[in-house]
């Protein structure tokens, strides 16, 4: 490793340079990898309700739908928007009472169920129907112009709409995450350290690790919005301990080597590449873990912050090294003395007071486990967006208006007998919640001749091989109600037709819950146990891998079981990912400790001796690397609107802290 060291001190100066140029391909990587505003996306392929989402774009031509509400506007007016909104690229059909009738016939003479499902009061609602699927950029541009025809009066709601009101404001705030993050670090950082200079050699060295992995997503293609927000903000506040860790190093080789900062230097990376690479395989093995849920956003953001940390590793004993001897003057002239100090006493006390601390931390165990398994979660993504936007504003009036949740749409085999058809319209419609099914035969009726359907609608209601229906729903997204419901219509539809599928977002969502419920104990498991066995390699022993676990679970539970005190409800990815990001990026915490004390045993020092010397050796850098982790997220989980970013933030800030004091109150005990 010294070999390594002195061949990358001598090459410095190409190092430096070759780093900056591979950050023109790393960004014309990142500005080519689209991002995916639909967390439902990631649903497993196999499931009946994504199956049913590729039949409706094969069958239909129809991917995603949404409900266009306009009020205040005479019939004429609207017809005129409707024909506008055809014109509209990637729209493949607006559905309104005029594909049913002339407008000239009064609208008294269509269906009760046309006449409900498609006005009340002073409103009256369109169902725009679009060539791609909810989360496509070409249905995300079509709502866009859709919305600049539409005048003020107007509101577009449905899931493509949320997803573009989504992209436009993590557009608009993910740089500002990266910009609140890298303030708040660099003044921990300028505080911790005894240089004002080096923080920003820190920065820049993590800062080109994240843009090659920001660059190198582009070879999956995409990834989500929520793994984009994330990435940058959990690289930096989880690799910057490696840097922290090369500085110092530096800093005890050049005692040692006085004015030889070359080979001084060269000592420090082979010391930092022994145990950087040790401390990254924990971290590694927690975001390897979210690999393992079939709902594969876990792998989208495993995959990325796998890459982050190894990129973070390489950056660390390449490209900072070489940053820190070209600007070896100039961080020896901005030198300072600590800001903060040493705090011998408080080691001894918590070392003095160690059954204390072993009461207490079983004393908060216990009930925290039960917290945080009772904490709520919530499933429906646009629940906790802002209020002014427009989709949202748009879902509020037509639950308002129509007293309408989220359509569902069944698919079912086109040459069913037509009274089984009518049948199962009739037991559908009194399942509580559903307000209308609308198909061929409920807007027709048995005594309307087929021949009469106008065309526009059969091409939408009819395929080759399927049926299609829509359930117009008053329950909202992800409640019990609406999941019973499901479950119901799903009986009656499987009894008249075993193949036929009940798809869109509910259904969707409802699967979602029962994937992630499953996702969660898997990638506990997962995270837990490969965990372990990197302790007990390093380690040796079966029982201290056991405590080091103990303790950084606890830690967990108290940060997830804090919700459940304050009346908070999580967003459902949270309980799944938090618990495995927290145990891979702090157990280093415990570890760090551990091996100090292993040392100080092997040294011939009694138990309370060793313990008390680790404790102080480590306090420092766990306090450090805790609130640089802490700094990185807190800002972000305090400016972002959208609640599932900031909800992980806060946890992800929340949890460095608990976990460190975790670490230094309840590990000596």
């Amino acid at each position: 490793m010294e070999n390594l060291g002195r061949k990358i001190v001598k090459l410095r100066v190409p190092i430096f340079a070759i780093s900056l140029l591979l950050l023109i391909p790393a960004a014309i990587g990142y500005i080519n990898t689209r991002v995916n505003y639909d967390i439902l996306y990631y649903l497993p392929g196999e499931i009946e309700t994504m199956r049913g989402q590729d039949i409706l774009v094969e069958e239909f031509g129809t991917g995603a739908y949404s409900m266009f509400i306009c009020q205040g506007m005479d019939s004429k007016d609207v017809a005129k928007l409707k024909k506008q909104i055809e014109e509209v690229q990637y729209v493949s059909k607006v559905v309104w009472y005029d594909s049913f009738m002339d407008l000239r016939i009064p609208i008294d003479i269509l269906p009760e169920k046309i006449q409900k499902a498609f006005n009340a009061d002073d409103s009256t609602m369109m169902f725009i129907i679009f060539e791609t699927t909810t989360s496509a950029d070409e249905t995300m541009e079509a709502i866009g112009n859709i919305r600049n025809i539409a005048g003020k009066q107007c509101f577009l709601s449905g899931m493509s709409a949320v997803v573009t009101d989504t992209k436009n404001l993590a557009e608009e705030e993910v740089v500002i995450y990266v910009v609140i993050a890298v303030l708040l670090l660099t003044l921990v950082l300028m505080v911790s350290m005894e240089s004002w200079l080096i923080p920003f050699l820190f920065l820049g060295g993590i800062g080109i690790a994240i843009l090659y992995n920001l660059g190198t997503n582009i070879v999956t293609g995409e990834i989500s919005y929520i793994t984009q927000a994330l990435c940058a903000v959990l690289q930096l506040g989880v690799t910057m301990d490696y840097s922290i860790f090369l500085w110092h190093s530096y800093q005890e080789q050049l005692e040692l080597w006085g004015d030889d900062h070359g080979e001084a230097m060269a000592q420090a990376i082979a010391a930092t590449i022994k145990s950087v690479v040790g401390s990254s395989v924990t971290t590694i093995a927690g975001f390897f873990a979210l690999c393992f849920m079939s709902f594969t956003l876990g792998l989208d953001l495993g995959v990325v912050m796998i890459k982050g940390v190894v990129f973070g590793v390489i950056c660390c004993v390449t490209a900072l090294p070489s940053m820190i001897l070209i600007f070896d003057k100039a961080l020896a002239k901005t030198k300072h003395r600590k800001l903060i100090p040493d705090m011998p006493k408080v080691s001894e006390f918590i070392v003095d007071h160690h059954t204390f601390f072993a009461l207490l931390f079983f004393a908060l165990f216990v009930p925290f486990a039960y917290f945080q398994a009772h904490t709520d979660v919530y499933y429906n993504l646009d629940s906790t967006l802002p209020k002014e936007l427009p989709s949202i504003q748009a879902n509020t009036l037509l639950q308002q208006d129509y007293e309408m949740g989220a359509a569902h749409m069944i698919l079912l085999d086109r040459k069913l007998d037509e009274k089984k058809k009518y049948n199962m319209i009739e037991e559908m419609e009194q399942v509580g919640g559903v307000k209308q099914v609308l198909g061929i035969e409920s807007v027709i009726g048995p005594s309307f001749p087929q021949s009469m359907i106008p065309k526009d609608v059969r091409e939408i209601l009819e395929s080759e091989h399927y049926e299609l229906m829509l359930v117009m729903n008053e329950y909202a997204v992800a409640s019990d109600e609406v999941n019973r419901q499901l479950e119901q219509l799903n009986a009656i539809l499987k009894s008249h037709d075993p193949k036929g599928m009940l798809v869109g977002e509910a259904p969707c969502t409802k699967d979602l819950i029962e994937i992630t419920d499953h996702d969660f104990n898997v990638v506990s498991a997962v995270s837990i146990l490969a965990v372990f066995v990197i302790i007990l390699f390093v380690f040796g022993s079966v029982s201290l891998p056991l405590v080091l676990v103990l303790v950084i679970e606890g830690a967990i539970f108290i940060n997830m079981g804090i919700p459940y005190l304050t009346g908070g409800v999580l967003p459902f990815i949270a309980s799944i990912v938090i618990g495995t990001i927290q145990l891979g990026s702090t157990v280093d915490y415990a570890i760090l400790m551990t091996s100090r004390y292993e040392r100080e045993r092997s040294a011939g020092n009694s138990k309370r001796d060793a313990i008390l010397i680790a404790h102080r050796a480590s306090m420092r850098s766990v306090v450090i690397s805790a609130c640089g982790f802490f700094a990185a997220t807190f800002g972000v989980a305090m400016y972002s609107q959208i609640d599932m970013i900031s909800s992980l933030c806060l946890l992800m800030a929340r949890g460095a802290l608990i976990s460190m004091c975790a670490v230094l109150l309840f590990l000596p005990a």
